[in-house]
């Protein structure tokens, strides 16, 4: 038996910016919440309609993204609870997937408000809603600004802990923790950021169909438009549902080239791999578990070895068998 198979490690696998998210989802939610009040507010006051309706649309959307800071908030606590064989870091996907559930009953509420409207226009009051849809406009700019992830579509160059279960015939641990890199983007800063996106984009069509309505008089532009945006936004909500859909469920998309990685890296003349298991446990992170049939058996230490440009593997479990003679 390893001398370090009771050697104990944690198993944290929070993308690499977790604490920078945190906060600046917090931070949209008070942008969000003070637009919301203050809508509300100065509606029931003036007697606007259009005030009225907006903050309590931003409502859905705070409410959202109070379901992102929760998720962030709970698995930064539970980061290293045993209980979690895995760590915490799927949770993340977790708050994405009912956040792309919200998403898409918030654009199906649009699209049927903008059915009904078509079939049934009423009076806008044009200067009012311009304003109002303006002012939305700016704070949801400024909350994508600050929700946009900088590593969404690239690698980025941070350590995180790697840690190694090495298993030989008599299933011996080893375990080994050099930096690695991250670089996954995190679904669930990517829910917040579409429905601060998705309230952006209501509003610049909206204000688009408001200029054309109070000059040419097009007051069925403006229903017409909230369709087109409500379908927008629901291929919005489907893609993140399918991509956090796909982190829950274990499965690698077609485009991940880890596991061809892991086989390049130990498969020879004398190694092959019977059985092999890649998946994603975070942002950045993947766990392993690889078996190799060997004619010419080497140490655990060996392939590891072999593993360490791998930086996205996290946590790796490796069989060694030898093969029959």
């Amino acid at each position: 038996m390893n001398p370090n198979a009771a050697t104990p490690h944690d198993h944290v696998f929070l993308g690499e910016n977790h604490a920078r998210n945190e906060r600046r989802t917090w931070l949209v939610i008070a942008l969000t919440a003070t637009m919301m009040v203050a809508e509300i507010t100065a509606g029931s006051i003036y007697g606007s309609m259009a005030l009225l309706a907006d903050g309590w649309h931003m409502s859905t959307h705070a409410s959202a993204l109070l379901i992102t800071a929760l998720a962030y908030r709970y698995a930064r606590r539970h980061a290293r609870n045993p209980r979690f064989t895995f760590g915490t870091g799927k949770l993340g996907d977790l708050a994405a997937f009912g956040s792309a559930t919200v998403l898409a009953i918030v654009a199906l509420l649009i699209g049927w408000e903008s059915l009904v409207r078509l079939r049934s226009p009423v009076p806008i009051s044009y200067d009012e809603a311009i304003f109002v849809a303006i002012i939305g406009l700016a704070v949801n700019l400024a909350s994508a600004w600050l929700l946009k992830d900088d590593h969404d579509h690239h690698h980025g160059g941070h350590g995180h802990q790697h840690h190694d279960h090495a298993h030989d015939d008599d299933h011996g641990h080893d375990h080994d923790a050099p930096a690695a890199r991250a670089g996954h983007r995190d679904n669930n800063l990517r829910a917040a950021y579409l429905h601060v996106l998705a309230d952006a984009l209501t509003s610049v069509l909206a204000i688009a169909a408001l200029l054309a309505g109070r000059s040419y008089g097009w007051v069925w532009l403006d229903p017409v438009i909230g369709i087109v945006g409500a379908l927008v936004i629901l291929r919005w909500s489907w893609g993140l549902l399918r991509d956090s859909g796909a982190v829950l469920l274990d499965y690698l998309p077609e485009h991940e080239e880890l596991p061809s990685e892991v086989r390049s890296a130990i498969e020879s003349e004398h190694d092959e791999i019977v059985d092999l298991h890649v998946w994603q446990l975070g942002p950045g992170h993947h766990g392993a578990i690889i078996s190799i049939l060997s004619s010419d058996p080497k140490p655990v230490a060996t392939y590891r070895e072999q593993l360490a440009d791998l930086h996205e593997l996290a946590h790796v479990t490796i069989e060694v068998h030898g093969r029959a003679a």
